[in-house]
């Protein structure tokens, strides 16, 4: 069941989980996942986190202790989620010692609503990475443009990050400048870089599901004979755009200072159309120095029927060029479809952060211990 995992293990790939709950760390499962299907890693979102703790598996107690207490809602939630993170990030631990750091990490998202807010992303990062208290912890900071001086400033301290909601190019490119610019601050302050570590989270299926809807309005034979291929070739072009970053000057003085490469993560890549092959998002971005994050059933297929075949980026940027700029010669403008994914992308996070900023005020209201 698992070699199609293990192979891609060996390909340089590191296979993280896209999920966590509380369930999933006390029952075992996440420690069993780790034991049999190479995971090495989990990332946690805003709505991934709504639905955990929405479904009320395991929270009860610690809810009931909250409403005693008469927390706030933003508390509680804080209280309850880096609880969980802290749980994975032990369990996780044997990895990230025989991983030297790289591997064996959980990450953890600020708070949505501070997207679009330097200062107050960087103070709360500073926060989560204080309250988890964990080495093997990645503080998650979106790639917004607030969001990239403050990738700076928290690399700056020292404290590992996982930037997300990256779906263009040219933002990409940003990204990886605020990270070595970080590493900079830090090396100024005399820290240690080598315990500095960062990914980089590339967002695919989303690109194909916003283009492939504009491609079927476009509707000509040429528009269909596209459909599906603009998100792979997006990513492949972003692990290139990662080969000339991390082999240039700036890199290697870097490098000499004991810094480690921000690896590139495949991120969203369950596969939103059923006409597409399930592993799609997992088999066509195999590549040394990568991580990808999945969904636990694309991990499961992957597992029952992935087709690993070694490295299936290297040797394919010229046809990925021609995709996008064939999508482009169709009227498509890839800088509209790009900064539409990153605001819905904010907002989709917003909306799962609100919902569950509700429902847990609700569960501590119905818990709270009655007066007198």
């Amino acid at each position: 069941m698992t070699d199609a995992l293990k192979r891609l293990s060996d390909e340089g790939v590191a296979i993280w989980l896209d999920d966590l709950s509380r369930k999933r760390i006390t029952s075992g499962n996440l420690a069993e996942l780790i034991d049999q299907q190479h995971v090495v890693g989990v990332t946690t979102n805003p709505s991934i986190f709504q639905k955990a703790i929405s479904s009320g598996d395991g929270y009860e107690q610690q809810l009931t202790d909250l409403a005693t207490r008469k927390v706030t809602v933003d508390e509680a939630i804080r209280m309850i989620t880096t609880a969980d993170v802290r749980d994975a990030a032990d369990i996780l631990r044997p990895v990230f010692d025989a991983t030297d750091g790289q591997d064996g990490r959980v990450s953890i998202e600020v708070d949505p609503r501070l997207a679009h807010h330097t200062a107050a992303t960087v103070a709360e990062a500073k926060q989560l990475a204080w309250l988890v208290d964990r080495p093997n912890t990645l503080i998650k900071i979106p790639a917004t443009k607030a969001g990239l001086p403050a990738i700076t400033e928290v690399i700056g301290k020292g404290i590992s990050v996982n930037v997300t909601l990256i779906f263009s190019l040219e933002r990409y490119r940003e990204v990886m400048d605020a990270y070595l610019a970080g590493l900079e601050k830090a090396k100024a302050a005399g820290l240690d870089l080598s315990l500095i570590h960062s990914v980089a989270s590339f967002f695919v299926s989303r690109v194909d599901t916003e283009i492939d809807k504009r491609l079927d309005t476009v509707g000509t034979d040429e528009a269909k004979a596209l459909k599906g291929k603009a998100a792979v070739a997006n990513a492949r072009l972003a692990y290139q755009a990662y080969e000339e970053v991390f082999s240039s000057d700036r890199w290697a003085a870097l490098d000499r200072a004991q810094a480690n490469k921000q690896r590139p993560l495949w991120a969203s890549t369950g596969v939103k159309d059923p006409a597409y092959k399930d592993t799609l998002y997992v088999v066509d971005l195999v590549a040394p120095g990568t991580v990808n994050t999945m969904p636990e059933a694309t991990l499961d297929a992957t597992a029952d029927h992935g087709e690993v075949t070694g490295d299936t980026i290297a040797g394919t940027y010229e046809q990925a060029r021609a995709d996008l700029d064939a999508v482009a010669k169709l009227g498509i403008s890839y800088d509209d479809v790009v900064q539409l994914l990153e605001d819905e992308g904010v907002e989709k996070f917003e909306a799962s952060w609100i919902d569950l900023l509700n429902s847990t005020e609700a569960e501590l209201k119905r818990l709270a211990p009655s007066e007198g």
